[in-house]
């Protein structure tokens, strides 16, 4: 009975941390700014098939739910990637599976050149200038470190990045934890003042 509690135990404050470390991960390097022209980035995931595997599906998704109620009409949606595999770029496929199976009919601007995250950054920043609002999508840990990549190549940019929908609680919950995991290695390289969540 008490290696049982003990366990349960365990997974509950596994996934208490991991959600707990997602939501600071989505409230980092972002402030509050209402109105204007906003642009919601979409970053790829390796897609090698013609079709939008599962976590590019799950990274449309959360864009469109990212795009506001009051930006909906002016928002334009960025989706970032390269080709991956010999086929279409996952810009293309992201675009497309937004269009065709989510009926997005709003401005779609693909960048399809980029291979890494500080290239998916380097590549929208000209899509970024007129930006009053911007929302950069993806998993928290991957979102917070492309945030931090855009304060640091334009710090003048970076001051308009808002938060995007790209956390729910208990969404991905099954792989949240090994997400977690793998969030705090790859974010390994950002400084304290980059992880701080703004409340």
């Amino acid at each position: 009975m008490r290696r049982r509690t003990a366990v349960v135990t365990a997974g509950a404050v596994v996934l208490v941390w991991n959600e707990w470390v997602n939501w600071g991960w989505s409230r980092a390097l972002v402030g509050r700014r209402s109105g204007g022209d906003e642009v919601v980035v979409v970053l790829g995931y390796r897609n090698p098939r013609a079709t939008a595997n599962v976590v590019n599906r799950w990274r449309v998704r959360a864009g469109m739910r990212s795009v506001s109620a009051e930006g909906a009409r002016g928002a334009r949606v960025v989706f970032s990637g390269g080709v991956s595999g010999g086929g279409a770029s996952e810009a293309r496929v992201m675009a497309d599976y937004a269009t065709a199976v989510l009926g997005f009919d709003g401005t779609v601007v693909l960048e399809e050149e980029s291979a890494t995250t500080w290239e998916n950054i380097a590549n929208v920043i000209p899509l970024l200038e007129d930006a009053d609002r911007i929302k950069i999508v993806s998993q928290p840990a991957h979102a917070l470190k492309a945030r931090a990549y855009l304060r640091r190549q334009r710090p003048d940019l970076a001051e308009r990045l808002v938060r995007a929908e790209d956390y729910r609680p208990g969404e991905w919950i099954a792989v949240k934890p090994l997400m977690a995991l793998y969030g705090l290695w790859a974010l390994r390289g950002l400084g304290p003042e980059e992880r701080k969540a703004s409340l």
